[in-house]
Parts: C-alpha cells; structure tokens; sequence
C-alpha cells in the first residue's frame, strides 16, 4: 500500500504533515489508509501487507493501523517518485518469498464496490501466478477526463484479461473526448498485480540503474542491516514512476475492465461529486 504522498490538491486540509490518506475525509471515523488497509486484510495475512510510506509519517502509520508491525512498514528517505518505493518492496518480498504474488495499490483512492474490487484483485492473482504478466485494473471512463492517465486496450480477452497496446498520459480534452467515443480506453487507476519475479525482470529490463542498487541490498533484506542500506542508497535511486520506469515500456501489460465505484479523490470536486 502507497502511502507516502503529500495530497497536494486537497491543500488546505491536506498538509505536509498531514495530507490525505491520514485525513478521515468521507466524514466515517475512518482514514482512506485504514480503509485501504481493511480491504487488504480481506485479501492476505496482515504480515503480508507492507505500507510504503516516508520516514516523517511513521507515527501517524502506527496510530492508526493500531498494532501493525514496524517491520511491515517500509520507510523512504527520499521521495523518488512510486517506482524505486515499489522496487525496494518488491526485491524484499522476493527475497522473503521467490513465489510471491503482489498486489500494489494506493492509500487514498476510494472504492464504493467492495466485493467487485475482490473479486477483479483475486481474478488478476490468479492470471499472474501463472503467466509472466504485468496487470492493472482500468477503470471504465465515465467522462473525458484530463486528469488520469488512459490506457489503450485490446477488446479481445482471455478470461477477462485484455492486453494493453500503451499507456497514455494525462490528455488535452480533445483527445480525452476521443477516447471516450471510442471505447478502448480506460483510466488508469494505478492499482497493479504481479509477481515478485515478473516486476523485477522488468526492473532489470527496462529500468537497469534502479535494478542495480536495489538488487545490492539482497543480502542485508529482512536483517537488522536493511535500514541502513536504505538510509545509504534510496535517495540515489532515478525520480520516477512506475508508469514511465516499467509500464510505458514493457510489452507483458495486461488490464482487467473493473467497475469498482472507484474514485482517486484527487480534488476537491471529485470529493463533491462522491459525497
């Protein structure tokens, strides 16, 4: 689970020291974290469940996921961007399980249609523990957004699985509204499943400097030598996502249609338009 962003665009409520995934925003007595982390209890073991977050925000983690181990929470020193945060978790969890099957997802979006959500995670599990597959969940567009990322899709499927022709960036709404006519887009909703090896291969392939230096940690994952290895090599690592690094890139990307009744809450009106 991602939760090391600031919520920039939920400013003034959202800040530095306490921006969005902390903040019980729907008004339930619960953060988007500690939904988040209830609907990933559903799904593995809590010893299986590692937030990604940034040093600054470990007392707010373990204030409100009572209980969590520090061991599950893994801490930058530096914010590069989600794909080194991904690539320490995932060289860890290999190293922990070499069959790993990973599910990578953020702290502050919304999902109104819970068991939808399980039932798409636990079908994309399933096809990634047996194919070589980089998988994301694309949300159906209900308007020409200019605010998420598109992803251009094949219609053909395997079980329900289609192959991804490319990721789009944010678009101009003239290419939004065409993507929407069109039928073969989806957002991108930044939730993605894979295993442990098949993310690491594409590290390797694609993002060879980030592979690198997280693969010098192999011998110190899981010790008490771990902190000081991220304390002395994280910050060096590129300033990327994981959309640019990997997915932008690799030719093994797969998308599963999912209506979630998903919201990023990026803004202000989209908080509006949920409530």
């Amino acid at each position: 689970i991602m939760a090391g962003g600031v919520g920039s665009r939920f400013w003034p409520k959202s800040r530095n020291h306490f921006p969005k995934q902390f903040i019980d925003i729907l008004g339930i007595g619960k953060s988007l974290l500690q939904l988040t982390y209830e609907r990933f209890e559903k799904i593995c073991p809590k010893e299986n469940i590692y937030i990604l977050s940034n040093q600054q925000y470990l007392g707010l983690i373990q204030e409100q996921l009572k209980g969590i181990s520090v061991n599950n929470v893994l801490l930058e020193p530096s914010r590069n961007n989600t794909a080194p945060s991904i690539a320490y978790a995932s060289y860890k969890i290999l190293k922990q399980n070499p069959d790993a099957n990973i599910v990578v997802a953020p702290s502050d979006h919304l999902i109104l249609k819970e068991s939808e959500f399980l039932e798409r995670i636990t079908q994309a599990l399933a096809y990634t523990s047996q194919e070589d597959a980089l998988v994301t969940l694309g949300i159906s567009p209900t308007r020409p957004d200019t605010g998420y990322g598109y992803i251009n899709f094949q219609k053909e499927d395997v079980g329900g699985v289609h192959k991804v022709e490319r990721f789009m960036e944010k678009p101009v709404l003239e290419k939004a509204l065409e993507y929407v006519a069109n039928g073969d887009y989806l957002w991108n909703a930044g939730i993605f499943i894979w295993r442990a090896e098949s993310i690491i291969n594409a590290f390797r392939e694609h993002a060879p400097e980030i592979h690198q230096l997280f693969e010098q940690g192999n011998e110190v994952y899981n010790t008490d030598d771990e902190a000081l290895f991220i304390a002395e090599y994280y910050s060096k690592s590129p300033n990327i996502s994981i959309d640019y690094a990997i997915l932008e890139k690799a030719t093994n990307v797969y998308t599963i249609p999912a209506d979630i009744g998903w919201s990023d809450l990026g803004t202000w009106a989209s908080l509006h338009e949920v409530l």
